[in-house]
């Protein structure tokens, strides 16, 4: 097997969210996935099989859990699938949980289209959640199909100020914590903890932002934003929140484009 590790949504080394990238011609177990995910230690690695000319069948791993979305890897794959892999053409098709996701070679950038996951207020946020906060948010609000809670702050300093006790979140299972402020030198700002998925905060989160996005295009009162997680590493997303149409339609969507810059090669004996 063959390994690439690519530094997602930045354009420089040492930045950005690192993610595995592993292409198979058919599927192995699932044991092993799970196991080369654990030994890579990244927040995901990436396994795809070729499909079709442009279509290809992906699954994501941390090093806990497989996952049903993730931006970061995905656009990884792309990178390693159209960079390194010599495909033609500028648009692909990844098959996933998550349904058909499309990606778009937009000059430098790879633009992910993914579905919306909007967040609504909540009243009842468990308390493990609440008290593992330092600082309390304005607002919480919850994603009604999935366990990502939303904690809204004045500042993007509050943001960065946060030291969430990640062993007390991690009692909640697979939930997860988007943290977001207004951003300094940007539309918006974010961080990202799950700690229960094996992922204690993740630097920068594609999945988050089918929920950032919706969220400030509302507040904002503009479809299109420039996004900055605010992790040690850090990252920059430029994003697009395109409502349904009507009948026929899949939904809300979000596009999240980014640039993915490589960093080792290497094969895997297993």
């Amino acid at each position: 097997m063959h390994l690439y590790w690519v530094d997602a949504f930045t354009d420089r080394l040492f930045a950005g969210n690192p993610a595995g990238v592993v292409p198979l011609a058919a599927w192995p177990d699932d044991t092993l996935m799970q196991r080369i995910a654990f030994e890579n230690g990244l927040a995901e690695t990436a396994f795809f099989v070729r499909t079709g000319e442009a279509r290809f069948h992906l699954r994501w791993f941390t090093p806990a859990l497989e996952v049903d979305l993730c931006g970061h890897a995905t656009l990884a794959t792309a990178a390693v699938i159209f960079g390194q892999l010599g495909q033609t053409g500028d648009f692909i098709t990844f098959d996933s949980r998550s349904g058909p996701l499309t990606v778009a070679r937009r000059g430098d950038r790879f633009e992910l289209d993914f579905p919306a996951r909007p967040a609504f207020a909540t009243p009842e946020v468990p308390a493990a959640l609440r008290d593992c906060l330092n600082l309390a948010p304005h607002e919480f609000l919850k994603v009604a199909t999935h366990p990502y809670y939303l904690a809204v702050f004045a500042t993007q300093a509050e943001v960065l100020a946060l030291r969430p006790d990640l062993p007390r979140l991690a009692t909640l299972g697979d939930t997860r914590l988007i943290a977001t402020a207004p951003g300094e030198d940007s539309d918006c700002a974010s961080r990202f903890f799950a700690p229960g998925a094996g992922v204690p905060e993740d630097p920068v989160t594609g999945s988050a932002h089918c929920t950032l996005v919706p969220y400030w295009a509302a507040r904002l009162g503009k479809t299109r934003l420039h996004a900055r997680q605010v992790s040690a590493r850090g990252g920059e997303l430029f994003c697009e929140f395109v409502p349904a149409t009507g009948t026929g339609s899949t939904g809300d969507r979000v596009k999240m484009a980014g640039h993915a810059t490589l960093y080792l090669r290497g094969e895997l004996f297993v």
